[in-house]
C-alpha cells in the first residue's frame, strides 16, 4: 500500500483523484483550505485535513509517511490572479514552495504537480508543445510556471522527484458552476439546463482542448507510478480543440434544448485565443492519452448536474 497526500483533494479535479487512489487500495490523506472545495467531496476513505498550505508547517502531520504527493490546490482564475496578484502568488507559488519543502523534510518519493496550458500564453500558433518558451499572459499563468521551474529543479536541489503536467481545459461532473475558478463548460451545462444563454466573452471563435476529469485521473496516476519523473513536463489535453459556440450547440443537445443564441460581453484581458495540446511528449514518457471523447464526456456531465441540482448557483 502507498500513503498519497492529494492537496486539494476536496476540490473538482483532486477530489477524483482520491477516489481512485482509495479504489486501487492506496491511503489517502486530503488537505484542503475549503475555500474552493467542499468537504462532502472528499470521499468516506480518506483522511481529511483542513490546512492553508502557505502557512509554515501546516502539513507537518499530514504529509508524514506520504510515499506521493499529488498537488492539485490553486486558486485557478485568471481573471482572480489579475484584480489580486498578491493572493494568486500566496496560494498558487508561495504554497507550493511550503509544500516541496514539507515534502524533502518528510523523504517523499514523488511529487506530481497539477499546472497548466497558461504557461504557454496566448502567441502559439498551432499546437502547443513542451519546447516551446512559455510566455504567460496573467499573474496566474506566470506563478504557475515559476512553481513548475522551482519543481523541475526539485530533484536535484532537494532531493523530490517530480513531474509536471499542464492540463488543458478539465472539465466533468463535481466542476462548481458557482466558483469563480470554474470552467466554461460547468457554466454552459448550467445555463442549458435551466433554458437560459450563456455569455461568452468574445465573439466566441475563441478554442480550447477539452480534457475530461477522467483522462486527467488516470494522468495523475501514471505520473505518480512512472519510474523516474526527473522533473518532466508534459501536456494533458486531447490534441481536438473546439470553438466555444460549438461547444455550446454540443451541450445543449446533450441537455436536449433548443440552442438558444448566447450573450456576448467583451473579450477578457489576459484570455487565450486559441489553445490546443500537443501530445507526443506525454505519449512517450508516461504511456498516456485522452481516451474519453467530448460528446462522451458532455453525456457523463449533464447527468452529474441532473442528479445534483443543488450544484448550481
Amino acid at each position: 500500500m502507498t500513503r498519497v497526500l492529494v492537496t486539494g483533494g476536496a476540490g473538482f479535479i483532486g477530489s477524483h483523484i482520491a477516489d481512485a487512489l482509495l479504489a486501487r487500495g492506496d491511503e489517502v490523506i486530503v488537505a484542503d483550505d475549503l475555500s474552493s472545495g467542499h468537504r462532502e467531496n472528499v470521499p468516506a476513505g480518506a483522511r481529511f485535513v483542513e490546512a492553508d498550505l502557505a502557512e509554515p508547517e501546516t502539513l507537518t502531520d499530514a504529509i508524514a509517511g506520504c510515499d506521493g504527493v499529488i498537488h492539485c490546490a490553486a486558486r485557478a482564475s485568471v481573471t482572480t490572479s489579475i484584480d489580486d496578484p498578491v493572493h494568486s502568488n500566496r496560494a498558487n507559488l508561495q504554497a507550493s514552495t511550503r509544500l516541496l519543502l514539507a515534502a524533502r523534510d518528510a523523504g517523499v518519493r514523488r511529487l506530481v504537480y497539477s499546472s497548466t496550458s497558461a504557461v504557454y500564453g496566448d502567441e502559439v500558433e498551432g499546437e502547443a508543445h513542451e519546447a516551446l518558451r512559455e510566455r504567460p499572459v496573467s499573474p496566474y499563468g506566470m506563478n504557475k510556471l515559476a512553481a513548475e521551474h522551482l519543481f523541475r529543479m526539485a530533484p536535484a536541489l532537494y532531493g523530490v522527484d517530480t513531474v509536471c503536467l499542464r492540463y488543458f481545459n478539465v472539465y466533468g461532473p463535481r466542476q462548481d458552476p458557482s466558483s469563480p475558478y470554474s470552467g466554461v463548460i460547468s457554466l454552459f451545462v448550467t445555463a442549458a439546463l435551466e433554458g437560459r444563454p450563456p455569455t461568452i466573452y468574445g465573439d466566441g471563435g475563441q478554442s480550447r482542448d477539452f480534457t475530461f476529469v477522467g483522462d486527467v485521473v488516470r494522468a495523475n496516476l501514471a505520473a505518480l507510478d512512472a519510474p523516474v519523473g526527473g522533473g518532466a513536463a508534459v501536456n494533458i489535453g486531447g490534441g481536438r480543440p473546439t470553438d466555444l459556440l460549438a461547444l455550446w450547440a454540443a451541450i445543449c443537445r446533450a441537455c436536449g434544448v433548443d440552442n438558444l443564441q448566447p450573450d456576448h460581453g467583451p473579450a477578457r484581458p489576459g484570455d487565450i485565443r486559441h489553445s490546443r495540446a500537443a501530445v507526443a511528449r506525454v505519449a512517450e514518457l508516461l504511456g498516456w492519452r485522452a481516451e474519453v471523447p467530448l460528446d462522451a464526456g458532455l453525456e457523463a456531465t449533464v447527468a452529474w448536474y441532473r442528479a445534483h441540482p443543488l450544484a448550481a448557483p
